[in-house]
């Protein structure tokens, strides 16, 4: 795969204002972190739910309540799995959140068989997949957020609950970043062909960059111990690797290039975290039965 220089100079620039919306939403408050995740879990579903209509034209006939219901039932999701540090007045994000769910998965079958000519049961099953897929890991994402947090009620001061997604996200981008240069320079081997770019010189590479940086620069800036910092990274380029695999077969399986065109170069927004949705939940797992 030759380098283009255009290409890396418009994926560059993007990239930048990316960054920058990134940070602010990551490292302001825990407020602006769940509205950040709130808008990706959003522009995913949306993305979604086009993909699974191309690949099942069934699915571009469900009935709007379907189509926002589930949004709102896995935002729920995301909403349940804050801690007290979200509330506003007496009221609770989490408890909010329980309800949700609890409305939304009750009544959107409901509906669907009332409102649908011929029901459908595959809708509700690309529907759940879209929760496990989507709305799994944004609900397991804000809960990373309060890891650092677990033993207070609010926020400690300071507030160090971005570390950890800081640390797998920023693997995620150095992997990516890492792989796409080496794989340029020096990548002859096809590493699938789901994703025929990409090489495995680019991808080991890619890994093996990632892995040694974020520990590095983690070790220097203090934000976690040595284990925690090459478990996560190690993580974000396995399971990333395979996140975007995932999306591209089902890019492929719908016949687009891209998701979106949320950034130039980029992509969408299943593009863009496509990596982040599957590494997100093993990085959780890890927290929960190792680091607990």
């Amino acid at each position: 795969m030759a380098f283009n220089v255009d290409t890396f100079k418009t994926r560059a620039l993007s990239a930048v204002f990316f960054v920058i919306i990134m940070l602010t939403g990551l490292l302001l408050n825990h407020w602006t972190f769940f509205l950040l995740f709130s808008v990706i879990h959003f522009g995913c579903w949306h993305e979604y739910q086009k993909l699974i209509g191309l690949i099942d034209p069934g699915y571009q006939k469900i009935n709007p309540f379907h189509k926002y219901g589930i949004m709102l039932l896995g935002w729920g999701f995301m909403l349940f799995m804050t801690n007290k540090s979200y509330r506003l007045g007496g009221f609770y994000f989490a408890e909010i959140g329980k309800w949700l769910m609890i409305v939304f998965a009750i009544a959107i079958p409901v509906v669907e068989v009332l409102l649908s000519k011929k029901f459908n049961p595959k809708v509700l099953v690309h529907s759940l997949l879209g929760l496990l897929y989507i709305s799994l890991s944004w609900g397991l994402m804000i809960n990373i957020r309060n890891y650092d947090t677990r033993f207070t009620e609010y926020f400690s001061f300071p507030d160090f609950g971005w570390r950890i997604p800081i640390v797998l996200i920023a693997s995620i981008w150095i992997n990516d970043t890492m792989a796409y240069i080496v794989g340029s320079f020096i990548g002859k081997t096809p590493f699938s062909k789901i994703s025929p770019k990409k090489t495995w010189e680019g991808t080991v590479g890619g890994a093996i960059l990632a892995v040694v940086v974020v520990t590095l620069v983690g070790n220097w800036a203090y934000m976690g111990d040595t284990q925690l910092l090459l478990v996560v990274s190690a993580i974000a380029a396995i399971f990333g690797t395979a996140g975007d695999l995932l999306e591209s077969k089902l890019k492929r399986m719908a016949g687009v290039k891209d998701s979106g065109s949320m950034m130039p170069g980029h992509g969408g927004f299943l593009d863009r975290f496509d990596s982040l949705l599957l590494a997100t939940p093993i990085v959780w797992l890890y927290l929960k039965l190792v680091m607990a």
